[in-house]
């Protein structure tokens, strides 16, 4: 993948070595249940760290170092989240709307406080809709590769280029479509989830162009992250961590349907055919 001469954006708050704080009213059983969440059914930590937190107070948040950082890793989500930025920014103009890019990117180690509680490596990365902001751990590139067997900048490109999908979701009203708790093959978060997917594949489409060929992906690079897609699809999960699978607790969609959405974007290049909430086949 073709990326070091990007540009960068600095829209990165690096809070790698920044302690957690406290989890405020939701505590370690919430986590606990939003960890059991994420590796047993898929589901999102944020929707799960929401329901458990109801009413409590929100984790105590922190503030990290702003702006471009000096490593390699820090170095590649800043172009890539740049990237995104420079690709949604006509889409939204184009339908009269402006985009506003997400608070920051949060890198960081083990765990953090968010605006949807308290945020764990081990949740992967996710987008909070309560702050704007994107979560990551940069070691969860490691166990893209070890547990799901993606390898390569391109998947981890996919992970970022989805995560900022759900911010583009959240500015345009799509996740309030979303019921709560909802989960099953058809239901509402499953597609949140692929559409997403689609919105990553908008951005390889439209990626090269907008940064005149420094942020681009070979077709060797699209299949890196279609393996991703179908690394993180519920029946792989299911049947790696339960040997068996249950559409009925499907919450981001099948192997298949996740490497579908994602070409659907990635062949039109239109966000309008992602809508994922009025196809009849996902």
């Amino acid at each position: 993948m073709r990326w070091q001469g990007g540009r960068r954006g600095g829209n990165i708050e690096d809070r790698r070595g920044v302690s957690a704080a406290g989890v405020g009213g939701v505590g370690m059983v919430g986590v606990i249940i939003a960890l059991v969440g994420y590796f047993v059914f898929g589901i999102d930590p944020s929707t799960t760290m929401s329901v458990v937190e109801g009413g409590a107070q929100q984790t105590q948040q922190q503030e990290g170092v702003r702006g471009t950082t000096a490593d390699e890793g820090g170095q590649f989500v800043d172009v890539i989240e740049q990237s995104t930025t420079d690709v949604w920014t006509p889409i939204f103009a184009q339908a009269g709307q402006r985009y506003q890019r997400p608070a920051s990117i949060v890198i960081y180690d083990q765990a953090t406080g968010t605006g949807c509680g308290m945020g764990q490596s081990a949740m992967g990365p996710f987008y909070c809709p309560a702050d704007q902001k994107v979560y990551l751990d940069l070691a969860f590139w490691q166990e893209l590769e070890t547990r799901f067997g993606a390898k390569g900048e391109a998947a981890r490109a996919y992970v970022i280029a989805h995560e900022i999908g759900h911010h583009v979701q959240h500015l345009t009203g799509q996740t309030a479509q979303v019921e709560r708790g909802a989960r099953g093959a058809d239901s509402s978060a499953v597609r949140l989830e692929l559409q997403a997917d689609c919105y990553a594949g908008v951005w390889v489409a439209h990626a090269p162009k907008v940064s005149g060929g420094e942020v681009s992906l070979d077709p060797a690079d699209i299949e890196d992250g279609m393996r991703a897609a179908a690394a993180v699809g519920d029946d792989a999960i299911q049947k790696q961590s339960q040997g068996r699978v249950m559409p009925d607790a499907f919450t981001h969609g099948t192997s298949e349907q996740r490497m579908r959405w994602f070409r659907i974007g990635l062949e039109s290049g239109n966000p309008g055919a992602c809508d994922t909430f009025k196809a009849r086949r996902l």
